[in-house]
């Protein structure tokens, strides 16, 4: 629950009250004698039939991808390993934070600083490698500078979330050198909608933190001109835990005082209080779209590390989009996008304010396509961001920092035979990183940086079955200013963090290599990787102490380069048991070339199937000078998933394996191995024009302890135990 003296976010009390009461309930009608406003009360017989609820779209080579490429190629076409997580399975996975939602994907874990604030982590790296994005440009938001800082907005909204494993510099910038994740939503529709309604209700239950959350959209059009709406709240209560929230390692090595004693099945202050809105408009016609949408996101959340610490975050965005289709002789497209964002949050010690954090930024792209010309085709660009961040207080750690940054980008693609493709390009970075002359930091300082990255691969098809990619890229990255400029401390980190003004740019050398099949008995890919970085900059224990005004003392760990190499493979793959579909028709993630029909009813599967799901990971992190394990890097993983349809309803059981990690840093302890099942239940159900998708999910069926090695607090917070989760999803 809330400390007191502070007070739960707010946009319209009345109307989320009124939600959080009745909206579960309309979830779970049946809705059996009400069509679509605007629709016929019978599908056509022409449409394609509904997807099953099951099946896992994840593993669907014939994706089209928009972050990876501008040229929107499929998964099956790409030189870089992407995964897509969209339809029931992101409706079933959907978390509160977009950590969780993504940690059982390849090669993806979560940083974990409780069930409210965790980034994904990609292939090892976190924090500022990964590139978070919100269709296409940057959250703006503090996220990156700190694990306990949420990512500000709430996945429960989104229609399908791309995942670029391994640096997507070229396009994204030196924030994307370990990755892109790309969320995708409908704010600024950028295809006309024919109805003038049509929408979704979507409410759930969790028992672990007698979580409730929920979510209203809807959309619509008449002549060109298309709407967007959406209301979203979700309430998380103290998370319930199995056993005891110190590791048995940490309380063998830190007993408790006596008298006191330790905490145990409930995570204390993990609570979260969350609500966010959007609406937005656009204007479609023959030759392209424009749009725009403002959003809004609230939340109160408690720090697990800092039991009376809570942080009370707002986030207001404008976003602008549009397009032009063949504008010119010799352009295909012309595409373009703005986010101006207003970030803060308040950290709150008790009733006390303690610290301000803030973040005023915007970030801009534009995007070329031109046609083919010989065997050339693809796209150039420029890119322009701007981050004004601060950090006001007791706590703060950072002196106030402006980072602009100016881009330009080339990407092509060579047809070289009609088996084999050529994808490269470049891009240069201009980059300042100036902090403000501050009382407690000192005089300002000021870096600039011009980095150049660039990427080559191939996509090698014999046949419409298999594919071979191999990709080679040069990545550099310019230290951020938190890695610049940091003095203080940092008490989501239980460390006194020291800069080092003078870092040099960040460079690395990356190898990708996969293999996908995509019909046939077994379908899906496998991947592996090397990335070798020179100045890799990272967060190490020196050995000494801080000791602070209260007469506590914290352990000094200061940023410095050295060198690293990263290297592991991720595999994902479907066996087919019952009725396997030798030639499936593509199944198309939502894009400016696809109706609202054909984006909920894309699944080809109208016969009872049962599929085996396998996927497994792994990575190796060592500093190249000393020898010793990079920290908070994930032992091997591993889930099987045994999947079950027929007609409308679904089923599926699954393990997940994550293994024991010795291989430790300096001061870093241990994590435990553990298996865990979930099982889910759920049943499609269409009455006219409206459908309705109920799940009952099990997570955690035999209490497991397990512990996230990724998390800065895995020796304090474990996972969620055993648990239900009830959810309903309508729409109309």
């Amino acid at each position: 629950m809330p400390v007191d003296g502070t007070e739960s976010p707010s946009f319209f009390a009345q109307p989320f009250t009124l939600m959080k009461y009745f909206l579960p309930f309309l979830s779970l009608l049946p809705f059996t004698v009400l069509p679509a406003f605007g629709q016929d009360p019978e599908p056509a017989a022409s449409e394609p039939p509904p997807f099953h609820s099951e099946r896992d779209e994840v593993l669907s080579l014939d994706e089209t991808v928009i972050t990876a490429t501008p040229l929107a190629r499929t998964l099956f076409e790409q030189a870089q390993a992407v995964s897509v997580l969209t339809g029931p399975r992101l409706q079933q996975q959907t978390q509160a934070t977009l950590g969780e939602t993504l940690s059982t994907m390849p090669g993806v874990r979560s940083s974990y600083f409780g069930p409210a604030a965790s980034r994904p982590v990609i292939r090892g790296l976190d924090a500022d490698r990964i590139r978070i994005l919100q269709n296409g440009v940057n959250t703006i938001d503090a996220s990156g500078t700190s694990v306990d800082h949420a990512v500000s907005f709430d996945p429960i909204g989104v229609e399908s979330i791309e995942i670029v494993r391994g640096p997507a510099t070229l396009l994204y910038g030196a924030n994307a050198i370990g990755g892109v994740v790309n969320v995708i939503d409908n704010r600024i529709p950028d295809e006309p909608i024919e109805v003038p309604v049509r929408g979704i209700l979507d409410g759930r239950y969790s028992s672990v933190d007698d979580g409730l959350s929920r979510q209203i959209m809807a959309e619509g059009g008449f002549n060109g001109w298309n709407y967007h709406v959406e209301l979203s709240r979700r309430e998380l209560q103290d998370l319930q835990i199995p056993g005891f929230a110190r590791s048995a390692r940490l309380r063998a090595l830190e007993p408790l005082a006596p008298g006191e004693t330790e905490e145990t099945d409930i995570l204390a202050n993990s609570f979260l209080d969350a609500e966010g809105f959007s609406t937005g408009v656009s204007r479609t016609w023959d030759g392209g779209f424009f749009g725009l949408a403002f959003s809004g996101y609230d939340a109160l959340y408690g720090t697990v590390a800092e039991k009376e610490v809570t942080i009370d975050m707002t986030n207001r965005r404008w976003d602008f989009r549009g397009g032009f289709d063949a504008p010119l002789k010799g352009i295909k497209a012309i595409n373009y996008r703005l986010a101006v964002s207003n970030y803060e949050h308040v950290e709150f010690e008790g009733p006390e304010v303690g610290t301000l954090f803030s973040n005023d930024g915007y970030d801009g792209r534009v995007e070329i396509l031109h046609e083919q010309v010989g065997r050339f085709e693809g796209a150039f660009g420029y890119q322009g961001e701007r981050s004004d961040f601060s950090a006001l207080g007791a706590e703060a750690f950072l002196p106030p920092v402006l980072t602009t940054s100016n881009s330009g980008f080339l990407f092509e693609e060579f047809t070289l035979t009609d088996t084999l493709k050529l994808q490269g390009g470049l891009r240069y970075d201009h980059i300042s990183a100036a902090s403000s002359s501050n009382e407690v930091f000192g005089p300002g300082r000021s870096r600039i940086f011009g980095n150049v990255s660039g990427s080559v691969g191939m996509v090698f098809t014999p046949n419409d079955d298999y594919a071979t990619s191999f990709a080679v890229s040069h990545s550099e990255r310019a230290p951020t200013y938190q890695e610049l400029y940091a003095n203080g401390p940092h008490l989501a980190t239980n460390a006194f963090e020291i800069g080092d003004a003078d870092l040099p740019t960040e460079q690395a050398l990356g190898l990708d290599l996969s293999f996908r099949k995509r019909t046939g008995f077994v379908t899906g890919a496998v991947s592996t990787f090397y990335n070798r970085f020179d100045s890799f900059v990272g967060l190490f224990g020196t050995g000494a102490e801080a000791l602070l005004d209260e007469g506590e003392s914290l352990p000094i760990l200061a940023y410095r380069s050295t060198d690293a190499q990263f290297y592991g493979g991720e595999i994902e793959a479907t066996l087919h048991l019952l009725e396997p579909v030798s030639n499936p028709e593509p199944v198309i993630a939502a894009s400016r070339t696809q109706s609202w029909a054909e984006s909920l009813f894309a699944d080809p599967m109208t016969q009872s199937i049962i599929d085996l799901e396998l996927k497994a990971d792994i990575v190796q992190a060592t500093d190249v000078i000393t020898g010793e394990p990079l920290p908070r890097i994930s032992p091997f993983h591993a889930s099987a998933a045994l999947i079950y349809n027929l007609g409308g309803l679904g089923a599926r059981f699954e393990g997940i394996y994550s293994g024991e990690q010795d291989r430790v840093a300096l001061n870093e302890l241990p994590t435990d191995d553990y298996l865990m099942f979930n099982a889910v239940l759920s049943q499609r159900i269409e009455t006219g024009g409206l459908i309705t998708d109920f799940y009952v999910k099990g997570v955690n069926l035999t209490d497991e302890e397990a512990r996230e090695h990724t998390s800065f607090l895995k020796d304090i917070a474990p996972l969620a135990g055993r648990g239900i989760v009830v959810g309903a999803k309508v729409s109309f």
